[in-house]
Formats: C-alpha cells, structure tokens, sequence
C-alpha cells in the first residue's frame, strides 16, 4: 500500500458522480458519466483544492505564513489558495498574467475579495520568468518577516499530484458502491498535474482504465513532456518505481482552439447546447474544450472500445462570468 503525503481536509469529498443520460443515448455509443469536482467547495471550488490540500500541509509544514502562486487573470488556481490562504489566517501573493487594463470581474474579483497581493506581469515574463519572479517576492516577503511558499502554475507538482492520486482511490471505491467499472476518464489538461495523479494511480494500482487528457494549450509532446517531469517529481514522495512509457500517456489533441482562454463561438455554442441539454455549466477555458472535444472524438469512433466513460469536471465556474457577453449574439 502507497504511504501518501500528509494533506488537510479542505473539500468537500467524495464528489458525486452522475449520469449524462440525454447526450449519452442521443449519440448512441459509449455511456458518459461525469465526476463534479465542479462541487469541492465554493470558494475553492473545482480541481486545484484536492492539490492545495497536500501543498499547503506541506507550507503548514515547513512553518510558512505566505502562500505565493501564478496563473492567468481567470485563474481558478490563483482563486482557490487564495481563498484557503484566508481560511487558513495565512497570505496569499498571486502573480498573474495580463496584456493590459483588466475588468475587475469573475476569479480576478474572488482573487481581490480574499484579500490577495497581486502582481500583474506581461505575458512574455509569465512565459519565461515567472518562477524567478516569485523567488523575488519570495525574498520580498522574507524581508518583512515572512515565510513564503511557492506553489507552481496549477498546483502541477510532484506532491500536489496525490490530490488525483487520492481522487483514483475515490472513484475505485465509488465504482464498488455503484457496481459500474469505468474503462476510460477523460479530463482537460492545462498543466499536467491532475492528469499526473490520475495516470499515477492507474498505474500502482495496476488498474486497467485508459487515461485521456484533451490538451487546452500547447500540445501532446509538450504535455507527454510536462506529465513525465510531475510523475519523476512524485517519486521523491514514495518509495516506489515507475514503469511506463510516454506512449502510455494518452493526450487527444486537436481541441485548443484559438488558444489558451480564448473561446471560439463554436465552444459557446457547445457550452449553451450542453446547459440545455443536460443542466450542466462547464467552462470555457477547460472542461468547454475537454468535453466538446470528447463527443467528437465518440463520433469519429475514438471510443469505440470503451462501454462507460468518466469525465472530470475540473470546474472554472467563476471564469464563465467574463465571456457573458460572448453568450446570445
């Protein structure tokens, strides 16, 4: 049995796990489930809190008092450990890209509700300074009396991997209560971490699911990359061995669209055709692109070999409220 990190208790587990009945017998193929980690909390809602929970035990840890992360205005990360930064009595210094004047609106609002510091940095440092910069806060805040710790984009970490680690061990035992197997999970991947701790689990569990990650930003090679950096990065957590190859990590890419956080009005579309449909808000940064992107990929045959399929919603609420006036044209 896996000895794993110590972590807090901050959400609201297990996430249940629904049916989508209407879109799975409207395309006729493999049954859709979906998993609401859309449902871990409120304020810290979505997929970053099952990492923040090992993270941020391990900041309590090492006697910490600030919490330091990055991300993009909308960040759903940024948002969450700055709600568990001000749950905790802790600070939270958030350095997030921008191009310009940014509305105070959605995450960005949470981000200054909770009381976060926060940096706007261009687009181009955020690319390839953004960890020297946190190391500069980091030194800042040392200088003011404070013990800062620094969180990587998403959460996407070797110890912030056992949050999907522990959420495999969730979905085993659901599986058990519900008499189902799931021989697929699909999820979108926008830094490697939630992906990593699923693929993880899949493997010292000698589990026989397929893993599929639908890429938001970049592309496969990147992420088969990223995902092997995380999973090299977990080993130093357990005494375990990995064996598998990068051909093992399975990412459907195609699906990014115009970009990282830019939304096409395709995937509006497809965001409005699925809350009538099913009563289920997705985002448009992730889970919009991941799940549009599934039910194509379940038309072309992709899953063909499959019979019941899980998708994570990751959540990202709060970034809807943004692209509002995309919506209705």
């Amino acid at each position: 049995m896996i000895k794993l990190p110590p972590k807090l208790n901050l959400a609201n587990l297990p996430t249940k796990i629904e049916k989508l009945t209407r879109i799975s017998h409207e395309l006729g193929g493999p049954q859709i489930y979906i998993k609401r980690d859309d449902q871990t909390g409120s304020e810290f809602s979505g997929n970053k809190v099952r990492k923040l929970e090992y993270l941020v035990k391990d900041a309590l840890d090492k006697n910490c008092d600030y919490l330091i992360t990055c991300g993009g205005i909308q960040s759903n990360h940024g948002r969450a450990t700055a709600a568990i930064a001000a749950k905790l009595g802790m600070g939270a210094y958030l350095v997030l890209r921008s191009s310009g004047e940014e509305p105070l609106e959605g995450n960005y609002f949470l981000d200054k509700l909770l009381g976060a510091d926060i940096r706007f940095i261009t687009p181009e440092d955020y690319k390839e300074r953004r960890m020297e910069i946190m190391k500069e806060i980091k030194e800042e805040l040392k200088g003011k009396g404070h013990k800062a710790y620094i969180i990587p984009e998403g959460g996407s970490c070797g110890i912030g991997t056992f949050g999907y680690y522990s959420a495999m061990e969730e979905i085993l035992r659901q599986e058990d209560e519900m008499g189902i197997i799931f021989d697929a999970i699909v999820l979108a991947v926008g830094s490697g971490g939630t992906y990593s701790g699923m693929f993880l689990a899949n493997i010292l569990k000698n589990n026989k699911k397929k893993i599929y990650g639908i890429n938001v930003c970049d592309d496969a090679e990147y992420f088969k990359n990223q995902i092997s950096k995380i999973l090299k990065d977990s080993c130093y957590y357990m005494d375990e061995e990995l064996n598998y190859t990068e051909d093992e990590i399975n990412i459907i890419d195609g699906y990014v669209g115009n970009g990282y956080a830019q939304t096409s009005p395709e995937e509006l579309e497809f965001i409005y055709w699925l809350a009538r449909k099913e009563g289920l808000i997705l985002d448009p940064v992730y889970t919009g692109k991941a799940m549009k992107g599934l039910l194509s990929e379940i038309k072309k045959g992709t899953f063909n070999n499959h019979k019941n399929i899980l998708f994570i919603h990751t959540g990202g609420l709060f970034g809807l409220f943004p692209k509002k006036e995309l919506f209705f044209k």
